[in-house]
């Protein structure tokens, strides 16, 4: 009888050891999924969000397809609304960086605040949280330098520009110091309002974002 209760003793032994192994084996694949499935989270306006282009001409869309073609194991989650502002960006940034978890976020934001004239202030403030809330969830930050016409004044053209060098600077981030190079001086790149930019520009829009992306490169290679 004792025989048969220690053999009995030893098998939920096993069988507990066994549930243990295998519960620590799902953790470590969990853990390896996560680590393998890293996310860029784009906080941006009209700009990135394709208005008035065919889906899927974007240069948010010609990201994608650049780091697929690479075998990167990052994908692209595309959070941009036309007409978004600072502000707005910022009251949807929480939860975004909560559900996504992004490894980097790319802050496309402050055109439409200059376009209604808020107060330069206003913007930096709005940006600077939004840079800090990235930095807090562990993501790294690239930061569009968005430029108006003069025609918005020359010093209050010149004090928004200022703002994103600013806050690189201040706050350690990279900088794409203007993401319309190339586009803004080159009319045959807009839409009919002169103030989007056309599918033949999304080329140009994704170098200049894969350029400025070059300390990241080694990191979207990685899994």
């Amino acid at each position: 009888m004792n025989q048969y209760i220690g053999l009995s003793f030893l098998s939920k032994k096993m069988r507990a050891l066994i549930y243990a192994v295998a519960l620590f084996c799902l953790f470590i694949s969990f853990g390896t999924v996560a680590q393998t499935k890293q996310t860029i989270l784009v906080m941006g306006d009209s700009l990135s969000a394709e208005y008035g282009l065919a889906r899927g001409t974007g240069w948010v869309k010609l990201l994608e397809g650049q780091l697929q073609n690479q075998g990167s194991p990052w994908t692209v989650f595309n959070a941009s609304i036309s007409g978004e502002t600072s502000s707005g960006g910022l009251s949807r940034l929480p939860k975004l960086l909560e559900q996504k978890k992004p490894g980097i976020v790319f802050l496309e934001l402050g055109g439409n605040d200059a376009l209604r004239g808020l107060s330069i202030q206003e913007s930096e403030r709005n940006l600077r949280k939004m840079i800090a809330l990235s930095k807090q969830s562990g993501a790294k930050v690239l930061l569009f330098g968005m430029q108006i016409p003069p025609n918005y004044g020359q010093d209050y053209a010149k004090q928004f520009k200022d703002i994103y060098t600013k806050l690189s600077q201040q706050e350690n981030v990279e900088l794409l110091p203007f993401f319309l190079n190339g586009v803004a001086s080159d009319l045959s790149l807009f839409q009919a309002d002169r103030i989007h930019p056309n599918e033949k520009a999304q080329s140009i829009l994704f170098k200049n974002v894969w350029g400025a992306m070059a300390s990241y490169q080694i990191l979207l290679k990685s899994n």
